[in-house]
Order: structure tokens, then C-alpha cells, then sequence
């Protein structure tokens, strides 16, 4: 009875905003900072149900909008493993964010206890942290106050990456059994990243530098943090050149720099002076996100987005199993979305020969698609991903015994890449790492990395619609059911052109549909574009 009451009155500091709707996705929660007072107050309250149902195991929250802009913020769960929410919970979430009063908050609470058998009497463990936006130690502050009346263990860990909450989440559930994950702090992240580096590279060199951008986010200090765990230049490390990390004015952030500027702009920032075949990388808001890019010889944009990540790293890690004697005991598969560019999809199934799965759009649908090989391997396009290896392909490489030197060194290089990659989530800092470690392996630059295949020419149009949930795709949303008789259309102006490929999906936040399209040119490519747009449009009128 007293937590309720405590609920009640601490609820009551933080007014749901009237007229507005809430909805739980692959994001979390994410819109202006000034709405979410009663949104972070309530999925405070759900981290605590979380803790209970799992037995008192610790949960963590994450304060961030990663590229959005500064003005606004989010906030989402991550679960014991370091994974994103379980799915069945995102309804909860939803459901205690729309809670219309004081009172109804405090029934969807117990009626959620009451759901899940959850034992009120356990003791919840939640940690959290906060990127740099100006609006995060307020709403800090406002999640402390759910804990305070739920009497909740919580460790406010400040500034962080996404990726490094996730990481200490998961080695405070896994310290002291057979899966411990690390030392659970953020030193102990750096530690294990250098270490891991150390191992993974072999004594072989870095080609040149590489120079990340930074997005002025809390990407910028953690990477400078991690640097001083690397080993310098002079002593043979990775030269790594810093730039847009600018913290302390709020207003810069994500502002024409950073991964989704570069993606969506297909240019290098405006603060980017780097010189032609130089390797650039762009961090996104909360360094979850990586993607890389160059000027080649006569200053023209080249961009290796997550596809080419993805296709790099599946080769790189396919090439090691083999070598290790490991090729036929260990699965790799690349997961992607409908999003990837379809000659990267032939380069891993014609080139490499390894299986692709396609899934929805959203992290929580590769990861849980990676999982089913030995060696999954997903990026979204726009570099959002990482390498995930099941339990027996890591007892597999802890108990395998090489026969020869050869053996020896491709399996050591394998071993350490388990622990450089942040298995828990896409993380910038660490991919930056991994992408570094392959091309030191292979002693390419970002030129050769370029053409291993050639990118078929795409585009992607937003068009505006009066109800997007009329638009109901199917197939890994490569197919629209409804409206019906929309695909006909689409796969008949598909079928005029030469490698042609579209497909349209409704947003998951605003009322609009986003059309892909690609073709074997550009021109080709616009015009496909525009006839499904038009197509789109009229249906959505």
C-alpha cells in the first residue's frame, strides 16, 4: 500500500501532457525533451517491474535521441544481457506511458504485477545513464524519483555511450558465472577494447590514419577516453584524428556532421578536411552507429555505409574460420533489411557464398535473426550492427585445438575479435576498431575496401500521406498487402527497368510512406522512384 501511495504522489510532479499519445519502439521513447517529464518517470516504474520479474537481475535505462536534434531526448530500457527490451514488454511500455492520471497509472502498475507474477517484495537493481543533450540531467533527475518510491537499487552512471550501458548492463548480470561478460565499468570497457585490439591485430600495421567525426555528441569524449588505452603511433597503434567532439555548446550536436548527415547527404561533413584516399569515419549522436567514407583521387565521395561493414566483416570472419580449420564447424550469416543495397546482397550469396536473411526494418529483428547462425552478422545501412556468436561457436573456439601454425594464428585472431566486438549492440567505437583490425589484416585502404563490388545506383523518397497505417507491408516489408492492389502497380513499373528493385513502407513515426527504389543507373533510378511515388501518393490520397 505505501508504494502505491508513493507512486501516486511522485506521479503526480510529472503530469501526463493532455491529447498526447505515446508509443513504445525500437528507439524507446523519442520526441522534445519538455514532453517527456512523465514519460521517463513511468518507464522508470517499468524498469523496476522489469528488475522484479527477472528476479532482482539489473536493468538498465538509456537517456539519449542519438541523431536527433538537441532539443530533443528519449529514453528506452535494455535488458539483463545487454539486449534491447523484450518485445512482449514494449505494450507495457505503452501502455504505462498513456496512463491518463495518477490513479490509472498506479492500477496499470498492479495490473501488471499481477500479469506477470511478479513478487512486489523483490528487490529492483536499475542503472542508468545520459548522452550529452542539455535536457538529460533533468530528466535524470525525474527517474530518480520513480526509484525513490519504489525503495529500488539504482547507480547513476553519468555520461555514456548507448553501447557502453548496454555492455555494463550485461557484465553486472554475468559477473561470477561461466559467461562473464567483463568488469562492469566503463574502464573496464576500455581495458577490454585495447586488449582485445592487441591480440586481434597480430603485429600487423595500420595503413595510414582515420579520422572520426564525432557528431558533437558523447562519442567525441569516450573515444578520446578509449585512445589513451591504445597504443600509439609511435608504438605502432592506429593514428586516430578527432574531430567534431565540440560537448560543451548543446546546439551543435548532430548539427551538419555526424552518421546520418553523412548517409543522408551522401558528402562528407562541411568541418571534414580530409585529403583524398584518406580514411573518414562519422559517429552518430550516442556512438552506436558508425559509417565510413572517402574522397578518392579526383574528389569525388565514396561512401562504406553498414552494408559495407557487414560484407567486410562476413568475408573477414568467413576467410579466419577456414583458416583456423574451423570452415565447416562454424555457420556465418549475414542478416539484412530490405534497406541494403542489392549488389551487396549478391557480393555476400555469389561472391563469399554465404546465407543472407532479410528481416524488417529495426535492431531488435536482425539481432534476433543473427542469433540462429554460429556467426551472425548484421548492419543496417545506415551502420547500425555488429557480429553475434552463439554460445557453441564460442565453445567451439575456446576448445579447439589448431594443427598448425597457420591454425594457431587465424584462431587467436578469431578468439579476439569475440571480445573487441560489443556483441551486446551496435557500437561505433568498437566496429571503428574491427573495421581498422580487417584492413590492417589485409593491408588495404579505403579504395580497395570500395571495390570489392560496385553499389547499384539508389534513392529514397519520403511522400506524404494522409494515413500511413492504411500501408500494411509483408515479406520483411519488401511487399505492401494493402492498400490493395498498390504491389501490382509497383512490380509492374518494376519490371521496366534493368536490375530494378522497389519497395514502399510506412513510417514508423510520422504520417508518410518511404519509397526505395534501384536501378541499374541513375537516371533509371530517379525515374523508378518517382512512378512508385506517384503511385504511393494517388493510393494514399
Amino acid at each position: 500500500m505505501a508504494e502505491k501511495v508513493a507512486i501516486s504522489v511522485a506521479s503526480a510532479k510529472f503530469p501526463k501532457p493532455l491529447e498526447r499519445k505515446f508509443q513504445y519502439g525500437t528507439a524507446g521513447f523519442r520526441l522534445k525533451a519538455t514532453l517527456l517529464d512523465s514519460v521517463v518517470f513511468r518507464v522508470g516504474l517499468l524498469a523496476v517491474l522489469r528488475s522484479r520479474k527477472l528476479n532482482g537481475r539489473t536493468i538498465g535505462i538509456m537517456i539519449t535521441a542519438s541523431h536527433n536534434p538537441p532539443e530533443d531526448n528519449g529514453v528506452k530500457l535494455v535488458d539483463p544481457m545487454g539486449e534491447m527490451l523484450e518485445e512482449s514488454w514494449e505494450a507495457y511500455a505503452t501502455t504505462i506511458a498513456n496512463a491518463s492520471s495518477d490513479q490509472q497509472l498506479v492500477e496499470d502498475y498492479i495490473k501488471i504485477t499481477t500479469e506477470c507474477q511478479i513478487k512486489p517484495d523483490t528487490k529492483a537493481k536499475v542503472i542508468f545513464a545520459r548522452d550529452t543533450r542539455p535536457s538529460g540531467a533533468h530528466l535524470v533527475s525525474v527517474l530518480v524519483e520513480a526509484f525513490k518510491a519504489t525503495d529500488t537499487e539504482y547507480t547513476d552512471h553519468k555520461l555514456l555511450t548507448t553501447p557502453q550501458l548496454h555492455y555494463i548492463t550485461r557484465c553486472l548480470n554475468t559477473k561470477g558465472s561461466p559467461y562473464e561478460y567483463g568488469e562492469p565499468s566503463e574502464q573496464g570497457y576500455y581495458e577490454k577494447t585495447a586488449a582485445s585490439l592487441k591480440a586481434a591485430m597480430q603485429g600487423r600495421h595500420h595503413v595510414g590514419s582515420v579520422t572520426v567525426d564525432c557528431a558533437n555528441g558523447v562519442g567525441g569524449p569516450k573515444l578520446r577516453e578509449l585512445i589513451k588505452y591504445l597504443p600509439s603511433p609511435s608504438e605502432g597503434g592506429l593514428e586516430i584524428k578527432v574531430v567534431n567532439d565540440d560537448v560543451v555548446k548543446p546546439e551543435r550536436l548532430n548539427y551538419q556532421c555526424g552518421a546520418d548527415f553523412v548517409k543522408t547527404n551522401q558528402r562528407a561533413p562541411p568541418s571534414s578536411h580530409a585529403s583524398p584516399l584518406t580514411r573518414c569515419a562519422s559517429l552518430d549522436g550516442d556512438a552506436d552507429r558508425i559509417i565510413f567514407y572517402f574522397n578518392d583521387s579526383d574528389g569525388t565521395f565514396r561512401l562504406l555505409d553498414g552494408d559495407r561493414i557487414a560484407t567486410l566483416a562476413a568475408s573477414f570472419i568467413g576467410n579466419l574460420a577456414r583458416s583456423a580449420g574451423l570452415g565447416e564447424k562454424l555457420k556465418v550469416g549475414v542478416v539484412q533489411t530490405a534497406y541494403a543495397n542489392g549488389a551487396s546482397t549478391a557480393y555476400v550469396t555469389q561472391d563469399l557464398r554465404l546465407p543472407v536473411v532479410c528481416t524488417a526494418t529495426g535492431v531488435k529483428h536482425l539481432h534476433h535473426a543473427a542469433t540462429k547462425f554460429d556467426v551472425g552478422v548484421y548492419f543496417e545501412a545506415n551502420g547500425h550492427g555488429t557480429v553475434v556468436f552463439s554460445d557453441l561457436a564460442l565453445k567451439r573456439l575456446s576448445k579447439y585445438e589448431p594443427k598448425s601454425p597457420a591454425q594457431a594464428s587465424a584462431l587467436e585472431t578469431l578468439r579476439a575479435l569475440t571480445s573487441l566486438i560489443n556483441q551486446t549492440v551496435g557500437d561505433a567505437l568498437s566496429d571503428l576498431l574491427l573495421v581498422e583490425v580487417i584492413l590492417a589484416h589485409k593491408g588495404w585502404g579505403p579504395k580497395e575496401w570500395d571495390l570489392t563490388y560496385t553499389d547499384l545506383p539508389n534513392r529514397l523518397v519520403r511522400v506524404e500521406v494522409a494515413d500511413r497505417s492504411i500501408f500494411k507491408a509483408v515479406d520483411a516489408e519488401r511487399k505492401l498487402e494493402s492498400p490493395p492492389g498498390v504491389q501490382t502497380q509497383i512490380n509492374a513499373a518494376v519490371g521496366k527497368f534493368k536490375n530494378g528493385r522497389s519497395f514502399a513502407r510506412a513510417s514508423g513515426t510520422e504520417d508518410a510512406v518511404r519509397v526505395y527504389a534501384e536501378a541499374a543507373t541513375r537516371s533509371e533510378t530517379e525515374d523508378l522512384a518517382q512512378k512508385v511515388a506517384t503511385i504511393v501518393r494517388q493510393a494514399g490520397d
